[in-house]
This record gives structure tokens, C-alpha cells and sequence, in this order.
């Protein structure tokens, strides 16, 4: 809302109306407007009536600037911090902290998450400064009579924007436009950087894993070989391959890759849809299958009997144990990788060979050569 007002123009001698924001002092009530460069009548002429209703002496300025430039600085530094983070936990060679330790893990999350962090806040600092204590405040007003600009209008609002960014400090005050552009080279580097960790392809690694003909079945968690007695019908039992140094027992990698749940159920509950190959990979009613989820890899953990569903917690996907582990319910896409089985000369549960396809998300089968 608007008042016109009648102002003396002391450029032209004539009298004009002008429009004003209610609550902005009026000129005519003898008030001045000062500004940070000394002129005390400093308004836009044209239709875009602006008024400085926020006056800031250099003093406060330079000040404003000081601190702005400061965070920014906080955040050139937490940008460089977010990358030493980075690659000091990468495991990019020999002799280098493994990420797949766990503590380790939680370390570089900290470091990585909480340098970057700081990154963005120390940005956003200092643009709050910058607009509170260097930046000038305006109240704008323009009438709006006429849809279309003339292009007297057109050439007013440009000078008023060019001037707009001439107040800003941005080309007049280098210490805070160099800081900005310090701090925002890391972070326009580190999208960049996290690529990395979307390659190298994988390869056929994921259609290898440690499970061969005649490799033993053991209780995950434990050393104890498996016999077919061991479970009952409605049983499951999570399990993996017998590590060759049980001193040394397998890597989280290998444990991940290979972590399998063994089902027993009646063999007459084996629905029609599997195949016979797939009969055969059974023992006696015992399925085995991977127990990573085939949606974004958490464990698939949980077995109801009754209905043979297998289901994992994340997401809800679930299974059927009698088909295959074919998807019932849920966002996964395929079925779990079966896993060949039968038992030793002594009655052990061996695997006969390696899974049906590779384990984990389908995203993971990316890039497999076949």
C-alpha cells in the first residue's frame, strides 16, 4: 500500500509526485535518508522508488566484511579437512586403515559427515552476515498502471540493478568476495571426488565368492559344522563357509558375500514352480539361500514357517522358501541366489558349488562380466 506525495526535485525544480512505502519516513516531514557513503537524499530516480530504511556507517560494514570473510575461511578449511578425511581412510593401498573395520568406519563417517558439514554451515554463515551487516535495505515500491514497460522503465530498472550489485560489496570489497571463492572451490571439488566411489566397475567379482564344491557349512558366529539332523522341519539356521585358518576365521567382506540361511521344511512343500535343478540343489527338504536381500543388501533375516516366507526388516521384501525364493512382496526384483547343497561322507552339510547368481542388490550386478 501506497501514499503519493508531493517532493521538491532538486535536479529539476518541478514538482513530482512520488510514491513511498507506508511507514518509510516522508521528505517533506523534513526527513532525510542517510546512506554509507555520506549523501543524505540518496533515492533511485525512475519508477523504482528505493529507500535505505537501514543505515550502516564503513565502520560496521568493514566489520560485517571481517566476519563474513571469517566463516568463510572456516569453511575453506573444513572443506580441506573433508577431503583429508576423505582419502585417509580410502583403502587406496598397502599399509592404509581398512574401511571395513567398523571402527574405523564410524571415525571416517564422523570426520567425512561432520567436516563437510561445517563446510556448508560455514557458507551459509557468512552469507548471513554479509546480508545483515554489509549488504544495504531497501523498501521498493513501483506503480504498476500500465502491464507493459516503456523503455524509459526498462533502462530504470537496470541502473537500479547494477547499482543493486555494486552495493552488494561483492566487487568492492575483496577481502569477502576472495574468502567466498576460496571456500567454494572445495565443495565444488568434492562431488567430483565421491564419483569415486561409484567405480571401478566390479568386474566379475560378484559372481565369485568363497562357497566350492565340498566346502563345509558351519554355524555363522561359530566353528560347528552343520549335519542335515541338526535342523527340524520349520528351522533356520544362518551359516557360513568354513573360514581355512579358523584363527584367522573370514573377512566382513567375505562374511557379507557369503552369509547363507539354511530352511528345513517338508519336501512335499516344495512348490511345482522350482525347477528341477533346483530341487536337486536341496537335501532332504534343507534349502539353502543368500541372506542378503536383493533391494539394497540388509539381511534377510526373518522365517515363518507356516507360509515359507522369507522376509526381510528394511523394506518388508519377501520370499517364498517353497519357490525358489522367488519375490511375493515387497521393492526387491529377484529372488534370493540359491545355493547347492549336499552332505560329505560323514554326513556334514557341504555346498556343492556356488551360488545360482550373484548375491546383494541388483544394482551391485552392474557392469558383471558374464
Amino acid at each position: 500500500m501506497t501514499d503519493n506525495t508531493n517532493h521538491h526535485d532538486a535536479g529539476s525544480g518541478a514538482d513530482k509526485p512520488r510514491e513511498r512505502v507506508i511507514g518509510t519516513p516522508s521528505l517533506s516531514e523534513g526527513a532525510t535518508l542517510a546512506t554509507a557513503t555520506g549523501d543524505p537524499h540518496r533515492r533511485h530516480e525512475g519508477p523504482y522508488l528505493a529507500e535505505e530504511t537501514h543505515v550502516r556507517s564503513e565502520e560496521m560494514q568493514r566489520k560485517g566484511e571481517r566476519m563474513a570473510s571469517l566463516w568463510f575461511l572456516v569453511a575453506f578449511l573444513a572443506g580441506i579437512g573433508f577431503f583429508v578425511s576423505y582419502f585417509s581412510f580410502a583403502p587406496l593401498g598397502e599399509g592404509q586403515p581398512s574401511i571395513s573395520d567398523p571402527g574405523t568406519t564410524q571415525v571416517s563417517n564422523m570426520l567425512i559427515g561432520g567436516t563437510l558439514a561445517l563446510a556448508l554451515f560455514g557458507i551459509g554463515a557468512g552469507m548471513t552476515v554479509w546480508s545483515r551487516r554489509v549488504l544495504p535495505h531497501y523498501e521498493v515500491s513501483s506503480p504498476y498502471d500500465d502491464l507493459s514497460s516503456s523503455e524509459e522503465d526498462k533502462g530504470s530498472f537496470s541502473e537500479f540493478f547494477m547499482r543493486g550489485a555494486h552495493e552488494s560489496g561483492f566487487t568492492r570489497r575483496p577481502l569477502m568476495r576472495r574468502t567466498l571463492l576460496l571456500a567454494m572451490v572445495p565443495l565444488g571439488v568434492a562431488p567430483v571426488v565421491l564419483l569415486r566411489d561409484m567405480g571401478p566397475l566390479p568386474g566379475d567379482k560378484l559372481k565369485n565368492t568363497l562357497w566350492a564344491d565340498g566346502r563345509h557349512i558351519v554355524v555363522e558366529g561359530t566353528t560347528q559344522r552343520i549335519r542335515a539332523e541338526d535342523l527340524t522341519t520349520g528351522g533356520m539356521i544362518s551359516a557360513l563357509p568354513e573360514p581355512e585358518d579358523p584363527e584367522e576365521g573370514l573377512s566382513l567382506d567375505e562374511q557379507a558375500n557369503t552369509v547363507i540361511i539354511l530352511i528345513r521344511m517338508d519336501p512335499q512343500d516344495f512348490e511345482a514352480g522350482m525347477s528341477q535343478q533346483q530341487l536337486e540343489w536341496t537335501y532332504e527338504g534343507i534349502v539353502a539361500y543368500s541372506k542378503i536381500c536383493t533391494h539394497v543388501g540388509c539381511p534377510a533375516a526373518l522365517y515363518e514357517p507356516t507360509t515359507h516366507r522369507i522376509l526381510c526388516p528394511c523394506h518388508q521384501s519377501t520370499f517364498d522358501a517353497a519357490n525358489g525364493a522367488e519375490v511375493v512382496f515387497g521393492p526387491a526384483h529377484r529372488p534370493l541366489p540359491q545355493l547347492p547343497i549336499r552332505v560329505d561322507d560323514e554326513g556334514y552339510l557341504v555346498a556343492a558349488g556356488d551360488f545360482s547368481a550373484p548375491v546383494g542388490p541388483t544394482f551391485w550386478d552392474v557392469g558383471v562380466e558374464d
